[in-house]
């Protein structure tokens, strides 16, 4: 559904896979683990046991490559029963550091997206992830210069949002956030009275999918970022 924008004044982006790519490394980074651990189990109990890991850990490590990475460790010492080598160990932490260090791919219309929003809009950075991790990609993506802010999120629930909202002394009614994730970018924002676009990711991970509301207004889904300049 269209929305009005007349109101907004400060515009929030999310990072990973709404302004570089991210999930896409993820997955492929547990094929390969997949593949280390093919002798102990089949690919999909793999893959089931990992995620299960990941989400029992969340709480410890929050989110972010490095969680990530001492999730397949621990996920690959419980699926060998502690029988998994040194080398095998060391071959996943090494997944780990080339996702780290993996070149920043910035997504199509980025640019120009922000190229024209800014001095219009105030522009913001809302992320959750590891610290050090995203303040590296922000870095290597030549893209900090358009933003006024940037915040790395534990977690992007309603508190977190309204929390941040009010100590920038931002209007819920003034704020719009841009995002590839329902759960995290969108829902909450509409929740707290924000107003949100939704850019769907080609690849979602399975713990940030969730049914779309019926009846929920107060945000939009559009096919690419571009089409935002349709609307701001």
């Amino acid at each position: 559904m269209e929305i009005n924008f007349d109101e907004i004044q400060v515009i929030g982006f999310d990072a990973d896979d709404t302004l570089w790519v991210n999930e896409t490394y993820f997955r492929d980074a547990e094929e390969a683990f997949a593949d280390l651990l093919e002798k102990y189990e089949t690919k999909n109990k793999i893959d089931q046991e990992l995620f299960k890991m990941e989400i029992k850990n969340l709480e410890l490590y929050g989110y972010g490559i490095k969680g990530f990475m001492l999730s397949m460790i621990e996920a690959a010492l419980e699926l060998s029963n502690n029988q998994v080598s040194q080398s095998t160990l060391s071959e996943i932490l090494n997944l780990g550091k080339n996702m780290i260090s993996h070149p920043v791919e910035i997504l199509e219309g980025v640019v120009e997206v922000l190229e024209r929003l800014k001095g219009k809009y105030r522009l913001i950075v809302l992320t959750k992830g590891d610290l050090l991790d995203q303040e590296r990609k922000l870095e290597r993506s030549n893209l900090s210069e358009y933003f006024h802010h940037v915040e790395v999120l534990s977690d992007k629930k309603e508190k977190n949002y309204q929390d941040l909202l009010d100590h920038l002394e931002i209007n819920v009614k003034n704020f719009l956030m841009i995002g590839n994730s329902l759960k995290s970018d969108v829902l909450p924002l509409v929740n707290i009275g924000a107003k949100a676009v939704h850019v769907p990711f080609h690849t979602t991970w399975q713990h940030e999918e969730v049914a779309e509301p019926e009846g929920k207004s107060g945000y939009m889904t559009v096919a690419k970022l571009t089409d935002v300049l349709n609307y701001l």
